[in-house]
């Protein structure tokens, strides 16, 4: 298909299916999401997945950097670790960790670790939560 049929094929789609941002149940029960794309039969490739996920990195990095002056001051490992932290907890609910907030802001990594692993996040996560609070303790990955 050539790129001019491509285009008005991507017109009428987007019309007929419309844009949804979030997951919704279509006309014949299946999972659907974007612009008609059956996540029951059909899913995400491989690389949509990683698209994805480079996108929420880049979210959550950002989101962090807006809500946390000293973010950028953090060294990468203890970045990296509040990013991925936020996968679970999403910002609002990792924005929510005010104690483990405030010993990072303070240098104190070993509390930040500390009030991390005393957390229902951490009883919900596991291995997870230990491994991240290492990372926020000794700043290495």
């Amino acid at each position: 298909m050539n790129q001019e049929s491509r285009q008005k094929l991507k017109g009428l789609l987007t019309h007929d299916e419309s844009y949804r941002q979030f997951p919704y149940t279509d006309t014949t029960g299946h999972l659907t999401i974007g612009i008609g794309r059956n996540l029951v039969d059909r899913g995400i490739s491989l690389t949509e997945a990683l698209y994805l996920l480079d996108d929420d990195i880049s979210y959550f990095h950002n989101k962090l950097s807006y809500y946390l002056p000293f973010f950028s001051s953090l060294n990468e490992a203890r970045q990296i670790a509040l990013v991925n932290m936020c996968f679970t907890l999403g910002i609002q609910g990792f924005l929510n960790f005010t104690q483990t907030i405030l010993a990072l802001e303070a240098a104190d990594y070993e509390r930040a670790a500390s009030e991390m692993l005393d957390s229902k996040w951490a009883i919900q996560i596991g291995e997870r939560a230990n491994r991240l609070a290492l990372i926020i303790s000794k700043g290495e990955l």
